[in-house]
C-alpha cells in the first residue's frame, strides 16, 4: 500500500473507492478533496489523470453501470439526471440516448405493472398513476402510451 509518512496517498484512495464501484471524476475529486488540501490539489489531478489513463477510471462504464442499475426502475428523463449529477460529459449522454429511448416503453410497462398493474378507473387514480410515473422520468407521452395499452388489454377480455 502506498503510504507517504504514514498517511495513504489520494492515488490508493482512489483505487479503493473504485475497487468497489465505478465513480465518475467529479464522484471522486467530492469524496477525495475531503483528503486533498488546496496545496494537494494539483496532486489530485494528477492521480485522477493517471487513473484515467491507466483504464481504472472510466466516464463509460460509469455510464453503463448507472444505466443498467437504474433502467428497471426509472425513465430516461431521470437516468440522464443522474448522469448530469455525475459530472458525465454531455456528449457521452447524448450517445447513450438513443438506447435509453429504445428500451423507454418496456421499461415504463415494467415499472407501471409492478406498482399498479390495474389501469385507472377514476380521474383521481390516474392521475396518481401519472404522477408516480412522472416522477420516475418516464414523458408524457410513454405514460400515456402505458394507460392506453392497460386499457386495451382490460378490454380484450
Amino acid at each position: 500500500m502506498a503510504e507517504v509518512n504514514g498517511k495513504t496517498t489520494l492515488k490508493t484512495r482512489a483505487l479503493r473507492y473504485l475497487a468497489r464501484r465505478e465513480y465518475s471524476r467529479q464522484e471522486l475529486i467530492q469524496k477525495l478533496s475531503v483528503y486533498a488540501n488546496s496545496m494537494k490539489n494539483e496532486e489530485l489531478m494528477t492521480a485522477l489523470d493517471d487513473l484515467e489513463q491507466k483504464g481504472f477510471l472510466s466516464a463509460q462504464r460509469v455510464i453503463e453501470q448507472t444505466t443498467h442499475h437504474l433502467r428497471s426502475r426509472y425513465g430516461s428523463q431521470r437516468i440522464i439526471h443522474e448522469l448530469k449529477a455525475k459530472g458525465i460529459d454531455a456528449q457521452l449522454i447524448n450517445d447513450v440516448l438513443p438506447t435509453l429511448k429504445a428500451t423507454e416503453e418496456e421499461a415504463a410497462l415494467t415499472v407501471w405493472q409492478k406498482k399498479f398493474g390495474k389501469r385507472p378507473i377514476t380521474t383521481e387514480e390516474r392521475a396518481k398513476q401519472m404522477r408516480f410515473m412522472m416522477n420516475r422520468g418516464f414523458s408524457t407521452e410513454i405514460i400515456r402510451q402505458i394507460l392506453v395499452q392497460a386499457s386495451d388489454s382490460i378490454n380484450e377480455y
